[in-house]
């Protein structure tokens, strides 16, 4: 069924609240979804983003993520045990076979393997509730607010269940990990066994949008009867990112292209870079002292002419000031609407002066200060 998407387009940033600035709609085959610009925490498209349903095996995403930063400080090796066998997708784990946490995340993210998923839940929390347990903390760590995990591979059950957003906020914290982030990158992915030590297998990535479309960049499909196709990927165009998350839809790899044309149509990344600045010192060793801001960028619509620029600084600093002391702030703006507020930072520190000071010399700082 084709619902209406509602477009919200924000241009405020990080902890700002969201203003829609623009909004237009069109049609997808989603029952939720969303289009998430991660460099600034923006919702740029969504339809049903908070409503609370199954998610099958993007699941994974979490299970793999966990599995990855247990492996980048113990990378174990596992053995399969009965335990561990699912139904369902597989990389076909054979009781008494031996491979390494790692390459259970990558038979996870390319071969959607539910037996590698048990097997990475039962290996690090002992038991597959154990593992939710973990799944969960993690979700309330990231601000998953409209999701609870109950198995680790995303079968079916009436407890287990994710909202669009809080999937795009699950892949934008698992791109931060270098190895999920390359492992969902490779369109296939080979797997030696530590036991048997001769085998190995190549697996190929389910995700098709790697192929379809060549600013896809990460990626993750699920399906079960009752989830419906469900797909997170995300893509990268000059700079910028977006994750695009689609529930219930039979026409997902259409959709997220169309997700993805709509959104590096519209926006851009803009890099903004602060003048010169200083202020004066009283009492110092040095009169003024140099300002710096860190570099910043911002994601605005493509017809944005002028980002304005108004510094809030104090008239004057007392000596002693330090190297990194915040003083002041920058705030960027377009249209009088608050984009992001950054800090502005001493460059170099400034003592006390410790000559012996005269009337006159006073009289000359309140001169320097007021001019």
């Amino acid at each position: 069924m084709k619902r209406l998407l509602s477009v919200a387009m924000s241009l405020l940033m990080l902890s700002l609240s969201a203003a829609v600035v623009h909004a237009e709609e069109i049609e997808t085959s989603s029952a939720a979804y969303v289009l998430y610009c991660p460099d600034n925490g923006v919702v740029l498209l969504s339809c049903n983003s908070d409503k609370e349903l199954p998610i099958a095996s993007t699941t994974k995403i979490m299970t793999a993520l966990i599995t990855l930063e247990e492996a980048a400080v113990d990378n174990r090796v596992v053995e399969f045990t009965d335990d561990m066998v699912a139904e369902g997708s597989s990389m076909y784990l054979k009781r008494g076979e031996k491979v390494t946490l790692y390459d259970l995340a990558v038979g996870m993210m390319m071969q959607s393997g539910n037996d590698a998923a048990n097997a990475a839940a039962i290996a690090i929390a002992g038991s597959m509730d154990a593992f939710a347990g973990r799944m969960n903390d993690k979700a309330r760590e990231i601000g998953m607010e409209h999701t609870h995990f109950v198995t680790p591979s995303g079968l079916d059950d009436e407890d287990h269940y994710s909202a669009a957003y809080d999937m795009a906020l699950l892949m934008a914290y698992a791109l931060q990990n270098e190895d999920f982030a390359y492992i969902t990158s490779q369109t296939s992915m080979e797997v030696h066994f530590v036991y048997p030590a001769d085998k190995f297998m190549t697996y190929p990535n389910h995700n098709k949008l790697l192929k379809m479309y060549p600013d896809c960049i990460s990626g993750k499909t699920g399906y079960t009867d009752a989830a419906g196709r469900t797909l997170v990927t995300a893509a990268e165009r000059g700079g910028l990112t977006l994750i695009a998350v689609t529930l219930d839809d039979p026409d997902d790899w259409n959709d997220h292209a169309a997700l993805y044309d709509y959104g590096f149509e519209h926006f851009e990344r803009k890099t903004l870079e602060p003048d010169a600045l200083s202020i004066n010192v009283v009492g110092g060793s040095e009169n003024t002292v140099a300002l710096t801001a860190d570099e910043m960028s911002v994601v605005v619509p493509k017809q944005t002419e002028k980002i304005d620029t108004q510094v809030s600084l104090p008239a004057f600093l007392y000596a002693p000031v330090g190297a990194g002391e915040t003083v002041g702030t920058i705030t960027y703006s377009v249209d009088g609407e608050a984009l992001i507020d950054v800090p502005l930072k001493a460059v170099d520190s400034v003592d006390y002066d410790h000559k012996r000071r005269n009337i006159i010399d006073y009289i000359k700082d309140l001169f320097n200060w007021h001019s």
